[in-house]
């Protein structure tokens, strides 16, 4: 059974604690290495990473040394592991299921025993690894885990929300791929059989392409949609980048938190219901409302509420009461036009005739 970041993030941690080495299974792009160094800024451990797919033996288990006086060899440990042998890190080897079957052997023996050669990790280093096989092993170019392999690994099949992503995306990718995301979600990753050479949207993609968009200026004042686009087919592929484009033409006009928080409620005069639902969203996730807001935000806020469908006001309601308690105490008293909040909230709930 696969589970999403959020749980991983409260397994993992037990599981490193007592020095059991974790694996992640999941599809490209999903975001596993990044969660890596989350954990790791969690417990405030630095990363010492290494691609197990680019590793001979000797990059594993180091060089023979002879030594002379003995007559006995011994092995060099890398630098990489020499340092998770010295300090507490993180070990993270990732693609190992795309390592050759000698390195394989090699992490065989440092996921059983924490130690190569006779040179052991240090105590409070702690073991991750992210492979690409699993349920999807078939689309990929990996070799199969054997389930001895397997049995020295804690494995987690991953499968990240769209929500994961949003969370993590916010303030960290441009607002026009957030937002076009959010009310899009079908073009975040593609998770249907893959056509051999086709460009295909991910999580990694979309945030690398945010990340030229905001280094190029390519949505500044005046953007040219034309190079947008050819940009955007270069990362996501054709039809996500279509899609993009034509959002990204008429993002402009669409009407952001800024605007619901300053009374601007009639340019959602003609909005459909998902809109209303995506901008509600864009509330919730701004994390305005846990900051705190003015008076006269709570009455915009509220006249927001008053004038939207009753499905997406119940939504907006729901929103503004997980996020802030005391918030929704003034919401419910705020007066807009002669019609208090609260009895509205309550002709929603109980109906016209009550």
């Amino acid at each position: 059974m696969a589970i999403d970041f959020k749980t991983f993030t409260t397994v993992a941690p037990l599981v490193a604690d007592a020095r059991y080495p974790v694996l992640l299974r999941g599809r490209h792009g999903i975001g596993k290495s990044c969660v890596v160094y989350q954990f790791a800024k969690t417990v405030g451990l630095p990363v010492v990473e290494r691609r197990a797919s680019q590793m001979t033996e000797g990059d594993l288990v180091g060089l023979p040394v002879i030594d002379e006086v003995r007559g006995t060899t011994t092995f060099n440990p890398p630098d990489w592991f020499k340092t998770a042998c010295d300090n507490a890190v993180v070990l993270f080897l990732d693609e190992v299921d795309r390592a050759t079957p000698e390195v394989r052997q090699g992490i065989f023996e440092l996921t059983d025993s924490r130690k190569l050669n006779g040179h052991c990790l240090h105590p409070d280093t702690q073991i991750f690894a992210a492979v690409n096989g699993g349920e999807h092993g078939a689309e990929y170019q990996v070799g199969e885990m054997d389930p001895a392999e397997l049995d020295r690994w804690t494995v987690y099949d991953i499968e990240p929300t769209v929500e994961d992503w949003l969370d993590w995306a916010k303030g960290n990718v441009e607002e026009v791929v957030w937002d076009f995301i959010n009310q899009n979600r079908g073009h975040l990753e593609h998770k249907e059989a893959f056509e051999p050479n086709k460009k295909y949207p991910s999580r990694r993609s979309w945030d690398r392409f945010s990340q030229t968009v905001q280094k190029g200026n390519l949505f500044g004042e005046t953007p040219e949609f034309g190079l947008l686009f050819n940009v955007a087919t270069g990362f996501v592929g054709f039809e996500a980048a279509v899609s993009f484009t034509d959002f990204a033409k008429n993002w402009e006009r669409q009407v952001t938190v800024d605007d619901i928080l300053a009374g601007k409620v009639e340019k959602t005069a003609d909005f459909t219901m998902n809109e209303h639902c995506a901008l509600i969203e864009k509330v919730g996730a701004s994390g305005r409302i846990e900051a705190g807001l003015e008076e006269g935000e709570l009455e915009a806020l509220g006249a927001y509420f008053i004038a939207i469908p009753g499905e997406a006001a119940m939504k907006l309601w729901n929103t503004v009461a997980s996020a802030d308690k005391d918030a929704t105490i003034k919401l419910h008293g705020c007066v807009v036009d002669g019609v208090k909040v609260g009895d509205h909230l309550t002709k929603l709930l109980v109906g016209d005739n009550a």
